[in-house]
């Protein structure tokens, strides 16, 4: 079994940790569930940290002028929060700034955690929702303090695509971690030999710069090297993998074998990966196929490939919702 850095995950304390929702309910989430055991959850209710009781009234955001500036306020009364949720937020995120956090799963469509598609008002009171939406303040603070961050809200996360490619982004960043701490070339060069193909799968232009890089052909300092290295991953893991890139991979990985298989195997392995281009057939199937070669041919390179397990398979639920917004 491959081991896994434990990654550090900043969370709205109402998904299934407390009762602090606005009616006074907590949200029941099996993912939640599931990844509490592989990762570290530091949990946050920024509306109950700047005061506010359970239950309590709503709140909502109000737009005072036609820029994406908000005010946080009570949805009956009016009175409002925005300086407070704003100096919290501040206090908050700089605390954790230096904690190692790999990621952050916030409420959906709340004021203050909503990472997008948060309703906004002209007004408190009996004022229609305006047609366009915001995030939510605490929410909209998190990019000031975290421009990298991956973020994601509990509702997003029902979609199999988009919960694949959080679950790849938080554990190959809190790996990158240890190479950080290590500070060596040769850490550097594990890492980035590791997952050569996970990072072709997202983005083959930013894996030739981080291999330049790793190469040290211009003698940086290794604190300079990784720095750019790791401007280079965010980039590339920002991306999500896309079935042209994951068939110019897996065609790679199929390099390796090609000349050790049959015929009838070869041609099966194509017509595989012309379904999976047609979406009859999900990235798992090729994929699957090229790990059972790993093993048969006994190839201990591709066998370490973070590819194969991005991150730990237990995480791993065939549930879609279909939803992307």
């Amino acid at each position: 079994m491959k081991d896994f850095t434990t990654p550090n995950i900043i969370l709205s304390k109402c998904i299934e940790h407390d009762n602090c929702r606005y009616n006074g309910s907590k949200i029941n989430n099996d993912f939640i569930k599931t990844l509490k055991s592989h990762v570290n959850f530091v949990t946050v209710c920024p509306e109950t940290s700047i005061g506010l009781s359970t239950p309590r009234d709503a709140l909502r955001l109000v737009s005072k002028d036609d820029k994406e500036n908000f005010n946080l306020v009570f949805s009956k009364t009016g009175d409002d929060l925005t300086d407070k949720m704003h100096s919290f937020s501040n206090i908050f995120l700089k605390d954790i700034s230096d904690k190692g956090i790999d990621g952050f799963i916030l409420k959906s469509r709340s004021p203050s955690c909503g990472i997008k598609n948060v309703k906004v008002y002209k007004s408190h009171g009996k004022s229609p929702a305006l047609p366009k939406r915001g995030s939510g303040l605490f929410a909209s603070k998190i990019y000031e303090y975290f421009p990298d961050a991956v973020i994601e809200d509990e509702g997003r996360l029902t979609n199999f695509d988009i919960r694949e490619h959080f679950l790849t982004k938080i554990y190959t960043k809190s790996d990158f971690k240890n190479v950080k701490k290590d500070k060596s070339i040769k850490s550097l060069i594990d890492f980035q030999s590791k997952n050569k193909y996970l990072l072709m799968s997202h983005s083959p232009g930013y894996l030739k710069k981080m291999g330049k890089l790793t190469a040290n052909t211009e003698s940086k300092d290794i604190s300079d090297i990784i720095s750019d290295y790791e401007i280079y991953l965010n980039k590339a893991l920002s991306i999500p993998s896309k079935p042209n890139r994951n068939i110019n991979m897996l065609l790679h990985l199929f390099g390796y074998f090609s000349k050790h298989l049959s015929f009838s195997e070869k041609a099966f392995f194509l017509e595989t990966l012309e379904k999976y281009n047609n979406k009859k057939i999900p990235f798992c199937v090729p994929l699957t196929m090229i790990n059972s070669w790993v093993m048969r041919f006994e190839n201990e390179y591709l066998h370490n490939q973070t590819i194969f397990e991005p991150f730990p398979s237990e995480l791993i639920q065939t549930r879609d919702s279909g939803k992307t917004i």
